[in-house]
């Protein structure tokens, strides 16, 4: 799970924390992380305090701060002993079998990513990662380049079809991101559209 970010367009405030439909979002992630993978979440944090955020969780920092997202993928990467499924943590709505999904994919490739409606036509904060990513990822950071898809033509690619991630909700919601006090309302609104289905 990727808690990075300085959180500026929220207050300074970890977003995670925030609550959605009555329970934090760090905490709707790491059950759906765990439903997914029946382990208990990695939490890639920067923060002092991050260790009270999600007690049981394992805890990794960026090796490389100040590489954003990418930095985030990284960490990731190299703290866990297997592929893992990333997800940042002001996504309240990903669900556990979009995530198996993804996780299942690394069997025949380095990377899976769904796509989204999103400007990058991917959602790679929403993706499973293997080994192989870490070399890649680091031969991008030493160039400069920290998009977080930056690395993807040094390793083998998967794209979870839009038509594939419609199976499991809405794109649109899927993927929402909370960032400001605005889309935390916001999310709650689609919460409460979703539950009194």
């Amino acid at each position: 799970m990727l808690a990075g970010g300085a959180a500026s367009r929220f207050g300074g405030a970890p977003k995670g924390l925030e609550r959605v439909g009555g329970l934090r979002i760090v905490d709707r992630v790491a059950a759906a992380l765990t439903d997914a993978t029946g382990a208990p979440p990695l939490l890639v944090a920067n923060a002092p305090d991050a260790a009270q955020w999600l007690p049981g969780a394992r805890l990794a920092a960026d090796l490389r701060p100040g590489m954003g997202s990418l930095g985030g993928i990284h960490a990731a990467v190299c703290a866990a002993p297997a592929p893992v499924v990333c997800v940042a943590w002001d996504m309240p709505f990903v669900p556990a079998a979009l995530l198996r999904a993804l996780a299942a994919g690394l069997a025949e490739a380095d990377v899976v990513v769904p796509a989204s409606g999103g400007r990058r036509g991917v959602e790679p904060l929403c993706a499973a990662y293997g080994p192989a990513c870490r070399a890649a990822i680091e031969a991008r950071m030493d160039a400069g380049d920290l998009r977080a898809i930056g690395f993807h033509p040094l390793v083998r690619v998967a794209v979870l079809s839009l038509e594939e991630v419609r199976g499991y909700g809405d794109p649109e919601t899927l993927f929402f991101n909370v960032n400001t006090a605005g889309e935390l309302a916001e999310a709650e609104e689609r919460w409460q559209r979703g539950s009194s289905r």
